[in-house]
């Protein structure tokens, strides 16, 4: 069961910018605490960006230099989310994880509208926009450090402001420095949380297998009733969490 969950979200993740939607539930479902589920999410999504990054080398290539300055603002937000979310009481997790995933399953649902509505790279800008830039780019970094669920979409959005590459490199590069922020989380969880490395394995196999296929997917299949699907199942899934939550 967490092969196949692994390597559908690995699909997702690099398809349709999701992962945790998928994940997340199977890991509930088994048994496993709200919390200490987001840990082990995290510790093996790692392989996803692995899988992702090998999958996805010919969109990568000539662009090692801004992957890695990009990567070490997203490593820094991952981080900080990472300390954030071990630092707070658990039961703080718990009640605020419906309302994350309720708002990334309608994020996913609008992706295409908030993708067309970024505002494209500006030759020569200068000014607060770099800044600007930079600042959105930590901010999603530490939401992804702290759960994740459609940090993709919003990585995509804040990347497509910043680089002016077609949509696919774009995505290609998402998916690389994300990998860099969600690495650095794991590392923290698994030092200082509670990880269920028992799940891992055969989580973290999916994750791989499924991040290498997601961008030869990705290449050819329209993601549209995907998304809709993920979405839709995602809003299910933040009611029935939230009904447990807070009743």
């Amino acid at each position: 069961m967490l092969l196949a969950a692994g390597t559908l979200g690995g699909i997702f993740s690099t398809v349709v910018a999701i992962a945790s939607l998928v994940t997340y539930p199977v890991l509930l479902a088994l048994g496993v605490p709200p919390l200490s589920a987001n840990m082990t999410n995290t510790v093996s999504l790692v392989l996803t960006g692995a899988g992702s990054v090998a999958g996805s080398k010919p969109e990568l290539t000539g662009q090692l230099h801004l992957v890695l300055r990009l990567a070490v603002i997203t490593a820094l937000g991952g981080l900080t989310g990472a300390v954030v979310l071990l630092l707070a009481p658990a039961s703080t997790f718990t009640a605020v994880a419906p309302v994350l995933i309720g708002v990334a399953s309608l994020v996913l649902l609008i992706q295409p509208k908030i993708t067309v509505l970024a505002p494209r790279p500006e030759s020569g800008g200068t000014g607060w926009q770099p800044l600007a830039h930079v600042a959105g780019l930590f901010a999603v970094a530490v939401y992804v450090g702290y759960f994740g669920a459609a940090a993709g979409v919003m990585l995509l959005v804040v990347l497509t402001a910043m680089i002016a590459e077609p949509l696919v490199r774009v995505n290609a590069i998402k998916n690389a420095v994300s990998g860099a922020a969600n690495c650095m989380a794991a590392i923290c969880f698994a030092i200082f949380g509670s990880v269920r490395w028992l799940f891992v394995g055969p989580l973290a196999a999916g994750f791989l297998l499924g991040g290498w296929l997601g961008p030869k997917i990705a290449r050819r299949v329209p993601a549209p009733t995907l998304r809709i699907i993920v979405s839709l199942c995602g809003i299910g899934l933040a009611a029935r969490l939230g009904i447990i939550a807070y009743r």
